[in-house]
């Protein structure tokens, strides 16, 4: 049985920019979280989830050692921070928005999880 959740229970995120790529690393609660989202946050579905919001491919590589993913959004800040007339031209929204991304998650996965994970519920 499954859970329909958002990642931000499963992991913490941040984001940043490098000229017109915008960089999400999505880290891990815990290992069983983090083998799960190497199966399901593939970057098929990271680019499917920001699709009319970014312009080129996305780029996923896996992190082990950490129990993280880093996601390379191509295309996404309107040319860069330095020229780009887009409100968040550095790319840090990126991670709360990808936190809001729904997955089905199996219970034992749940269970895994540190009692406090996550942000309170209702926020």
């Amino acid at each position: 049985m499954a859970a329909r959740i958002q990642l931000r229970r499963l992991a913490h995120a941040r984001s940043g920019d490098k000229g017109d790529t915008a960089n999400v690393g999505v880290i891990a609660y815990s290992r069983a979280a983090y083998d799960f989202l190497v199966r399901e946050l593939t970057a098929e579905r990271v680019a499917a989830h920001f699709a009319g919001t970014i312009e080129g491919p996305v780029e996923r590589f896996e992190l082990d050692n950490l129990d993280a993913l880093n996601f390379l959004l191509h295309g996404a800040l309107g040319g860069g921070g330095t020229v780009s007339l887009m409100t968040d031209a550095q790319g840090k929204v990126y991670s709360t928005a990808l936190l809001r991304v729904e997955l089905d998650v199996p219970e034992d996965v749940l269970a895994s999880l540190p009692e406090r994970a996550g942000p309170p519920e209702g926020t």
